[in-house]
């Protein structure tokens, strides 16, 4: 899940956290062939609008299957723990090119249920045929929400992770399939999904993207710089620009919560691990599949492995001078967008008090 935003690129990491690291890819000769036409959708409209059909574009699919993280990941997660799966039934939500069904049904399931709402819905019953699944895979394009599946499912099975875990709103679609479709005490792969917070130094990239605007060979275009503001931007960031702690803001059960859980205030407290500047705050999320014989899952922070899903940057109004031991208290708000559920709405209060400089500060943003 998640679309290309503007984004940045500072560095590539590797150490992947205390998951298990997936090697390289590897979908054991499945002949799945992915173009790479991405679509050029009028920036007008929103996520609500383009959602669906920008799903139906090669180009996405092929950047989240080249995703080594994350498709190796789910890759192993099946294929290792595939007691879990052998003769059992499965739902995947939002099956895209149907690789996570092809998985599933490798690894012995009973019968897998492929649901996709965008027209790749036709290629994938296409590449489970060219595969020899078609006996074992049933492909339904529709919404979760509409589509009927003659018996409950064991386990279901989702790659729903959006830019800052829950842009596009797609969690609440597996929420409801939960609810719906599977049985008592079945499985949902991932079942955990932890969102973090830390600040960066970033003084270069903020001066070219937001300070650029105070000033353009002469003229004043600073209501451009609000309206960049507001917008957390999708980014790679280097592991040497993190100048605190990281704090864990939210922490969501996918097999329990329900989908009002999504929205949350969070409070935070991050401490100077050394003297710096602070411009921006970044959030990333880690996902985990706890019911495996073995803990397995991934970080899409920035001491991990770079993935598709990046990091989510929120620049401050003013840069904060901080020292080591010092720290910054605040809370994140976050919610769907009432016009737009698939957006978020995103509020930041937090203030400083340290030696150099005094800061109290209340700032929106919208991820769109």
């Amino acid at each position: 899940m998640g679309h290309n935003k503007n984004f940045k690129i500072h560095s590539t990491s590797t150490n992947n956290g205390n998951f298990e690291n997936p090697d390289s890819m590897n979908v054991d000769g499945l002949a799945i062939d992915e173009a790479g036409a991405s679509s050029n959708l009028p920036n007008e409209r929103t996520s609500a609008d383009y959602y669906f059909d920008s799903y139906s574009h090669f180009g996405i699919h092929e950047e989240m299957l080249k995703d080594v993280v994350r498709t190796k990941t789910y890759q192993n997660v099946i294929y290792k723990n595939d007691f879990l799966i052998k003769d059992k039934v499965v739902l995947d939500v939002g099956a895209g090119t149907g690789i996570l069904s092809l998985f599933c049904a490798k690894a012995g399931a009973k019968h897998v249920y492929a649901v996709e709402c965008s027209d790749m819905a036709d290629m994938a019953k296409e590449i489970v045929e060219t595969n020899g699944y078609s006996n074992v895979i049933t492909v339904l394009k529709g919404k979760i929400e509409e589509i009927e599946l003659p018996v409950k499912v064991d386990i279901i099975v989702s790659e729903w992770m959006g830019y800052f875990l829950l842009y596009e709103n797609m969690l609440n679609t597996v929420l409801y399939a939960r609810d719906k479709w599977l049985v008592d005490n079945g499985i949902v792969f991932p079942d955990k999904a932890s969102l973090y917070l830390t600040a960066i130094e970033d003084a270069e990239y903020k001066e070219d993207k937001i300070e650029f605007w105070n000033d353009v060979y002469g003229f004043d275009m600073s209501c451009i710089r609000k309206q960049a503001m507001l917008e957390p931007l999708v980014d790679t960031v280097d592991q040497n620009q993190i100048v605190t702690n990281s704090h864990l803001l939210k922490t969501m059960d996918i097999s329990k919560m329900t989908p009002g859980d999504a929205s949350f205030t969070a409070p935070f407290k991050l401490v100077a691990q050394r003297n710096d500047y602070i411009h921006a705050l970044v959030a990333y999320f880690d996902v985990s599949f706890t019911r495996c014989h073995k803990l397995m899952g991934f970080s899409t922070g920035p001491r991990s492995r770079n993935t598709h899903w990046k990091q989510t940057v929120l620049y401050l109004e003013e840069k904060i001078t901080i020292c080591e031991g010092e720290f910054i208290v605040g809370s994140m708000s976050v919610s769907q967008n009432k016009k737009n559920p698939r957006d978020i709405d995103i509020m930041l209060e937090y203030s400083f008090n340290g030696k150099n400089c005094a800061v109290s500060k209340t700032q929106c943003y919208k991820m769109r």
